[in-house]
């Protein structure tokens, strides 16, 4: 693979300046937004500046300081790091504080015949709690800035403007083969090879894989699906032909996975009510949550899932099966050390015993983060992630709750089925983040709006308890 060219690396310095007239120009959510996608989707991947002692900067972790910097400095806003609920606080604290603990039970090394793996050092926990921070500033900001049903809005608008922008790069892809960034940034970020696929080309353009890509698309086909919902008479013609064309684009990323997701939540999200959307945002992230505990009393249909992908392709099926297999041999490995996990530098894989290199391959997040961090760390990362789809289910189904906004209850949808793509990919993004604590923010709304009209009722303010609401 050749290496990043002079535009890549100069794309790093050029992205905080562009987003520091973003935060001049536009009111703090969407300048918030445009920060977190527009560099996720634009700056190169596998492009890094190394400085000393400070985490790596990169096209994760640039964008996620520059919006904080911009929201302390442009918009001279203070910044709470801390959610009103004492489980969001004890998440928050588990999530940036377990590398510690990890560490401090990773200090030897594993030793092979051909070569050892390193133990971890003091200077590990320290890069990593850095690292989980800064991860989290997409979340702290998008609480404090998007937590209303206008915040709610933007995301999903965004989302659909940016679908179609980023369209025209991946027909580009689709059409002539992955070449974007080659083109721009002067290297292919992955195995060219995966991206074969039913004779043509999935599109890559500036994201680490085609599957990402494909994830991305259906968030934009989803939220073009909310938009289309919420619309009058007059432009709902245009906004359909604009839901087709983003549908159009899922085939395009030629990724099964997706296509489930969309048959399944389409139309969830267009006939069913905001209450039923909300709730079942909660229950797939009870299942997300619950999912190790699951697979390790063997309660996944596993088999029939392989079957049932092996309809599409057979193929994929065998794709399937072999992550399953090695997904079967991570998780026994990670049982190990199942609290604290076995840290970085491969330490969680398994090795040949004479050679010491690496046997197996993870994939999906939900496996990689239980054995980089054990349960400490996967409890914190997907219990963070669902809480304020947790949250929001509870209030849902609340007897004084509010009415929710369509868009609230359409991201929720988004962010539980990006929390189902973990189990299969690495998805977990900055703007998984960024709609977490959004929607956090607004449970947490919504939870104030729901105890003030419990009061109001127990005072005798509304007469028989209830209220005439209209649906926002």
């Amino acid at each position: 693979m050749a290496s990043p060219n002079i535009l890549a690396y100069l794309m790093l310095f050029v992205w905080p300046m562009l987003c520091w007239q973003m935060w001049k120009r536009l009111d703090p959510a969407r300048a918030l937004i445009w920060t977190v996608l527009g560099g996720y989707l634009i700056m190169p991947p596998l492009t890094v500046i190394n400085f000393p002692i400070i985490p790596d900067l990169d096209k994760t972790t640039i964008p996620n300081l520059i919006a904080w910097y911009c929201a302390l400095y442009v918009v001279r806003d203070k910044i709470s790091f801390l959610p009103e609920g004492r489980m969001g606080k004890a998440l928050i604290l588990m999530y940036i504080l377990s590398p510690f603990a990890t560490v401090l039970t990773n200090t030897e090394p594993l030793i092979f015949l051909g070569g050892d793996v390193q133990g971890m050092k003091v200077y590990d926990s320290a890069a990593a709690v850095a690292n989980q921070f800064i991860a989290l500033l997409p979340f702290f900001l998008a609480r404090r800035y998007l937590g209303t049903p206008d915040g709610m809005r933007a995301v999903i608008e965004a989302l659909v403007l940016a679908g179609l922008l980023y369209s025209v790069p991946m027909l580009i892809e689709a059409r002539f083969s992955p070449q974007m960034n080659v083109w721009v940034y002067g290297f292919f970020q992955h195995d060219f090879f995966q991206t074969i696929r039913q004779g043509g080309y999935r599109p890559v353009v500036f994201l680490p894989h085609g599957l990402w890509v494909a994830f991305f698309a259906l968030m934009c086909a989803l939220a073009a699906v909310v938009r289309l919902r919420d619309t009058t008479a007059e432009v709902r013609p245009k906004a359909l032909v604009i839901v087709l064309y983003l549908v159009f684009m899922l085939s395009v990323c030629k990724s099964a996975g997706v296509t489930v997701y969309a048959l399944g939540l389409a139309p969830l999200l267009l006939l069913a009510s905001w209450r039923a959307q909300v709730v079942v945002a909660g229950l797939l992230a009870v299942v997300v949550i619950s999912y190790p505990v699951l697979r390790g009393l063997h309660l996944v249909p596993m088999q029939q899932i392989v079957d049932f992908a092996n309809g599409f392709s057979a193929d994929r099926a065998g794709s399937l099966q072999f992550r399953i297999d090695n997904e079967e041999e991570l998780l026994a490995r990670a049982q190990e050390k199942a609290l604290f996990g076995w840290g970085g530098y491969g330490r969680a894989f398994l090795h040949d015993p004479i050679t010491g290199q690496m046997t197996t391959i993870a994939d999906g997040a939900w496996i990689i983060v239980m054995g980089t961090y054990g349960w400490l760390g996967f409890i914190a990362e997907f219990g963070l992630t669902g809480l304020p789809l947790l949250i929001l289910g509870r209030e849902a189904l609340s007897r004084f709750a509010p009415p929710f906004s369509r868009y609230t209850a359409g991201l929720a949808l988004i962010l539980a089925a990006n929390m189902v793509d973990l189990l299969p990919n690495a998805t977990h993004i900055p703007f998984t983040w960024l709609m977490a604590g959004g929607l956090l923010g607004e449970a947490e709304r919504m939870r104030r709006l729901r105890l003030a009209e419990g009061r109001a009722v127990l005072r005798g303010g509304v007469r028989g308890g209830k209220q005439k609401r209209t649906v926002i």
